[in-house]
C-alpha cells in the first residue's frame, strides 16, 4: 500500500458469541468468531478475503458494516472512527454490502424499480429522482429498465437478481462495496459475467471492494491484495502476486495447493491438510493452526504469532517468519 491514509482502517476487531445452556440459560461457552483482526483498505483497491468455512470471513464483513456490534476494536472510515466521529447512518451510506443469497436479499413484494429506489427515497430524494436513478443503475448493471423495472424477484434468474442487488447497493453512491460470496451461487458462465461487471463498475464509479469468496481462482482474478483467515485470525496478507506466487504461511500454501488445475503434471496426490479446523469454542493456544501444521513446535504453542512484515505490503503471522521467536526455522 502507498503512504496515503487508508480509506478503511480496522484495528483489533474482536467478536465472540455466547453459547447459552443449562437450566437458567446462562453462558456456558464462547465462540471465538473474530479475534484481534487488523487490516487496512486503500481507496480504489480490491481486498480479497479467503479461508475455510467458519474462519470468520462473513462475520468480519458484518462487523465492518456494523450489522454486528463488535466486542472490541476500532473501525475508521476516511480517518473518522465509526460510532464516535462517524454515525452508523453515514457509514451505511458510504459502505454497502451484497450478500450470497440473491433471492433472500430482496423483498418479494417490491418490484425491481421500487427495490433500487428505496434507498434514495429514504435519504430524501424525490420520487422522480429515485426512479430515474433506479433506471440508470439497471442499465449500468446490464438490465434493460423497460423490461425489468416492473418485475418482481421471482420473475428473475439468479444472475439477474444478483445484478439487482448490486444496483441497489450502488443506489446510495457508496465508496466501498462488500461482496460476501456474491458470485458463489451462480453458474460459471453467469459468474464470469458478474465478475466482469464488477470490474467495469469499479473503474466507472471509482469503487473500492472487499471481496469474500471460497473460490481462490476468482479471488486471484479480481483482487489486488488478499487476506487469509484461519479460525478468526489473519494468518497472511499481501499483494495477490505475493500470496499466490510466494505464500509463506503453511495454511496459505495448503489452501493454494488445493486449487483445481488443468495441468496434468500438477495432480494432487494427497490431501494438503488433514482433519477439520479446531472448535472455535475452544481454540488452541498460541498459533491456532498448530494442531494441523506439520512444522509446529513448542514455540507455536506458547505464544500467538504477531504479523511479521516481509516487505512490499506482505505480512505473515507465523513463528517461522519471526526472528527470535524460538522456532527452529526462524532467524535468530
Amino acid at each position: 500500500m502507498s503512504g496515503a491514509e487508508p480509506l478503511l482502517s480496522v484495528a483489533e476487531l474482536t467478536k465472540h458469541f455466547p453459547v447459552l445452556g443449562g437450566l437458567f440459560h446462562r453462558r456456558v461457552a464462547t465462540v471465538h468468531a473474530v479475534d484481534a483482526l487488523s487490516f487496512e483498505l486503500a481507496k480504489g483497491e480490491t481486498l480479497g478475503i479467503v479461508g475455510e468455512s467458519g474462519c470468520g470471513k462473513s462475520t468480519t464483513a458484518r462487523l465492518t458494516m456494523r450489522l454486528l456490534e463488535p466486542d472490541a476494536g476500532r473501525i475508521a472510515l476516511g480517518g473518522a472512527e465509526v460510532g464516535r466521529e462517524l454515525s452508523l447512518r453515514a457509514l451505511r451510506r458510504r459502505v454497502q454490502m451484497v450478500f450470497q443469497d440473491s433471492y433472500a436479499s430482496l423483498n418479494p413484494r417490491l418490484t425491481v424499480e421500487d427495490t433500487i429506489a428505496f434507498g434514495p427515497r429514504v435519504q430524501g430524494a424525490s420520487e422522480d429522482a429515485a426512479r430515474a436513478k433506479a433506471a440508470d443503475l439497471l442499465a449500468r448493471v446490464g438490465l434493460d429498465p423497460m423490461l425489468f423495472a416492473r418485475r418482481y424477484p421471482h420473475e428473475l434468474s439468479g444472475g439477474q437478481r444478483q445484478r439487482v442487488n448490486i444496483a441497489r447497493a450502488l443506489a446510495l453512491e457508496p465508496e466501498i462495496l462488500i461482496l460476501d460470496e456474491a458470485v458463489s451461487a451462480l453458474d460459471k458462465s453467469v459468474e464470469a459475467q458478474v465478475l466482469n461487471l464488477l470490474l467495469d463498475l469499479k473503474a466507472q464509479l471509482c469503487l473500492t471492494y472487499i471481496f469474500i469468496s471460497h473460490d481462490l481462482n476468482v479471488v486471484q482474478y479480481i483482487s489486488d491484495r488478499v487476506m487469509v483467515m484461519y479460525l478468526g485470525r489473519m494468518v497472511e496478507i499481501g499483494p495477490v502476486e505475493a500470496i499466490y506466487g510466494g505464500a509463506r504461511h503453511p495454511y496459505t500454501r495448503a489452501l493454494l495447493s488445493a486449487m483445481p488445475s488443468m495441468d496434468p503434471e500438477r495432480r494432487t496426490q494427497e490431501a494438503p491438510l488433514a482433519g477439520d479446523p479446531p472448535n472455535p469454542i475452544d481454540p488452541p493456544s498460541g498459533c491456532r493452526f498448530r494442531t494441523r501444521c506439520a512444522m509446529a513446535e513448542t514455540a507455536c504453542e506458547r505464544a500467538v504469532p504477531a504479523p511479521t512484515a516481509l516487505g512490499a505490503g506482505h505480512a505473515v503471522a507465523c513463528h517461522m517468519a519471526a526472528p527470535g521467536s524460538g522456532h527452529s526455522r526462524a532467524a535468530t
